[in-house]
Parts: structure tokens; sequence; C-alpha cells
């Protein structure tokens, strides 16, 4: 077996139907879910995926770590449950499975969509992130959070055509899943001993939007740019009062 397409889930939302449809490029689809109560598993297995399930969370780079375990293709692709997969992307990967040297690594290009605009600028395009590795040489950290590939010494290269990440769609899960991420985020800092104030909570939120809207030219993305940027201000602020709170004497 060439190659596996992986997922985590967790009622995966909407845009899961598209992101299935668009792996049939794999020699299979492999889902680890933690817990889901919508038809996350039916849709799972109408497209055909070997479904795994575990009965804790213990952050995200863990679970894609068991996840890796239940592959059993020579390469991974990983991809969300709100990702779909472009044609020009999927040949792509196919061409680099093929043809790649012994040490290289693939990252891919996120296109995000905001409400009702895809994201060019605001620091969010080209969003490259690692997604293509050999299982045996490559895995993913152990943070809870903005978790990575661990990848010393690879090769990094780009693949051509664009992964669709449909981010933002319903507002009230985008902003419950923005508090998830902070808690989490705050959780691994404290865990290492980490702290923070109600000040370094509000210059870091400053921060942020001047970065994102301003340095990161988000005004060019109009309105939606100014929306990116108080979010995302919003969500700093999150992580360090949740930082704070867990750590304060």
């Amino acid at each position: 077996m060439k190659l596996s397409a992986v997922l985590i889930t967790k009622n995966a939302g909407p845009d899961f139907s598209k992101c299935l449809g668009s792996l049939g490029f794999a020699d299979e689809i492999v889902v680890l879910d933690s817990g889901s109560t919508d038809d996350t598993l039916a849709i799972a297995e109408r497209f055909g995926a070997r479904i795994f399930q575990s009965t804790d969370w213990p952050g995200f780079g863990p679970q894609r770590q068991r996840a890796q375990s239940h592959a059993r293709g020579e390469w991974l692709f990983w991809v969300d449950t709100d990702e779909v997969v472009t044609e020009e992307l999927a040949k792509s990967i196919q061409d680099a499975v093929e043809h790649a040297s012994e040490n290289n690594v693939f990252q891919v290009k996120r296109l995000s969509w905001f409400f009702g605009r895809f994201i060019r600028h605001s620091g969010w395009y080209p969003d490259k992130v690692v997604r293509l590795y050999r299982r045996d040489a490559y895995g993913y950290d152990d943070a809870l959070v903005h978790e990575k590939v661990h990848c010393p010494g690879a090769s990094v290269q780009t693949l051509d055509g664009d992964l669709l990440h449909y981010t933002a769609t319903n507002f009230a899960e985008y902003m419950a899943k923005s508090v998830r991420y902070a808690e989490d985020w705050a959780e691994g800092r404290a865990r290492r001993g980490k702290t923070a104030s109600l000040f370094s909570a509000c210059t870091h939120s400053a921060g942020a939007f001047v970065r994102k809207y301003i340095l990161q030219r988000g005004f060019l993305d109009g309105r939606h740019g100014f929306l990116l940027a108080v979010i995302t201000a919003y969500y700093v602020f999150n992580k360090y009062v949740a930082l704070w709170i867990k750590t304060r004497h």
C-alpha cells in the first residue's frame, strides 16, 4: 500500500463529505474518532474509511500519533475534516509519492475560507504546512494544539495546487473552537512553567491586531480582513487570560 490519507475527527461538520470525496487518489482513508455524536462515522463508512475510536483526548499532537499507528501506507497525507483537496493538488501528491527522494517531505498551500471569502492576505496565504511524509521516517510532535510534523534534516518541498480550508463557515462554532484552542495553548504553556498577566494579554492582543491588519496587509482583504484581525486579537487575548487564570497565585 502506497498512500494513506489520515484524519482525526470529532463531529466533523458540514464539509466532511466534500473532504472525503476529494481523497479518491489515496489507497486508504484512516479515521481516528474521539467521540462523535453526529453522523461523522456514518459518512466515513460511506466513503470506505477504516475507522478507529479513542475514548480520551490526549491533545492534537498525541492524537495524530495514535492515528498514524493505524495507517498502512508507505506515505501519509494528512487532511482535516474542513479541508478539500483540489485536483491540481491531488495530482501533485501522486507525483511526489512516485518520484520523491529518500528524505523528502512535502508541504501544502492552504487557501482558507473566512465567512464568505477566501483570504489571500492577512498572513493566511500561502499558509504552508507539512502534510505528506513517509510513515516510518517522521511524525507529529507532542504539542496539545498547533502541532507540527517533526522532520529534522528533511528536505521540504512545496506541492502544486491549493488545499481549500473551510475554516470559518459558522460563527458560533468558530468562536467556540477558538476558545478551546486558547485553553489548550494555555494548558501546554502552564505545564512548562510559563505565566502571564492581564497586561501581557492586552499588549499581545493589540500587537496581534496590528500585525494581522497592517503588517500582513489584512486591509487588502476588505471587511473580512478587518474582522479577521479583530477575531485574531480576541483569540490572543483569550490565550493569555487563560494562562493567567491557570497560574495566578
